[in-house]
């Protein structure tokens, strides 16, 4: 299964990003992709907290807008990961493990939360995007 990170999410959603039109096609590849695709709940919340934003350019989303975005995708087939009981202590066992340090404990949350509903991958425009020992991160733009 494919994970699709928070970045993309947002391209695809506000189209005077530079990337938009590649974030789409993306994640239409990715909708279209046999092994499946997911959206982890701290995507969600990420892509609330940008697109919605006062200061967003042009303009911010309203909710409205990025739950009609959210909506098209579940509709499209992508499905929406959740955290499972007990998932705050092993994100603190594994950062602790790998060294994470700083805001890349939010890629890791991720990241784990797609793995843990089965994804294999993650598809992020990040270079510096932190997953899981044996987890694929890909740039799909």
């Amino acid at each position: 299964m494919i994970a699709l990170d928070t970045n993309l999410l947002v391209y695809a959603h506000r189209s005077a990003t530079p990337e938009h039109a590649a974030a789409k096609r993306a994640i239409a590849r990715a909708v279209a992709d046999p092994r499946g695709v997911t959206i982890a709940v701290p995507c969600i919340a990420e892509l609330w907290a940008v697109v919605t934003h006062p200061a967003a350019p042009p303009r911010p989303s309203t909710p409205k807008e990025a739950s009609s975005f959210v909506q098209a995708l579940v509709a499209a087939g992508v499905t929406l990961s959740a955290p499972a009981p007990g998932f705050g202590s092993r994100l603190l066992t594994l950062a602790e493990r790998m060294g994470v340090s700083g805001p890349r404990v939010f890629d890791l949350q991720i990241a784990l939360v797609a793995a843990e509903a089965g994804a294999t991958e993650v598809w992020s425009h990040d270079r510096g995007f932190v997953a899981p020992p044996g987890m694929r991160v890909h740039d799909p733009i």
